[in-house]
């Protein structure tokens, strides 16, 4: 397995496990998902062997988001590593911090990770989801 940095050029491996994981398993649409934010994105992809099996994306802004991992490789901290990999880059650009919309069955998932909640719950693409930070200072 390894993790890797990678801009929109690597579009099409993206797209394979975002679709698969939000348009097939839980139903989002492929124009939510595909916002036309990841030109200007940062990438994190996960291959085992050569294939994509997990990816997320960070904002200009630091908002981390669009972290998905392939069904059959879930449960091998595949989505720390992504998050591992995002947050690394933001301190390398000098954020101050980083944020993220979790759907709320996987909050303890981020609060392990050093995430906070900030405000209200909130309903997107019909599933509840809580903003959550984390200072990089």
């Amino acid at each position: 397995m390894r993790v890797e940095i990678v801009d929109w050029q690597s579009k099409d491996e993206i797209f394979l496990v975002r679709n698969t994981v939000f348009t097939a398993e839980q139903g989002i649409d492929t124009n939510l998902d595909f916002d036309g934010q990841d030109d200007g994105a940062v990438h994190a992809l996960v291959y085992e062997k050569d294939e994509p099996i997990a990816t997320g994306r960070m904002l200009e802004d630091g908002h981390i988001g669009r972290i998905a991992v392939l069904i059959s490789h879930r449960g091998k901290g595949l989505g720390a590593s992504i998050m591992k990999a995002l947050v690394d880059e933001a301190r390398l650009r000098n954020f101050a911090r980083v944020y993220l919309g979790a759907q709320v069955h996987a909050l303890d998932f981020y609060q392990k990770l050093g995430f906070e909640p900030i405000g209200e719950r909130y309903e997107e693409v019909g599933i509840e989801h809580q903003t959550m930070q984390l200072s990089l200072n």
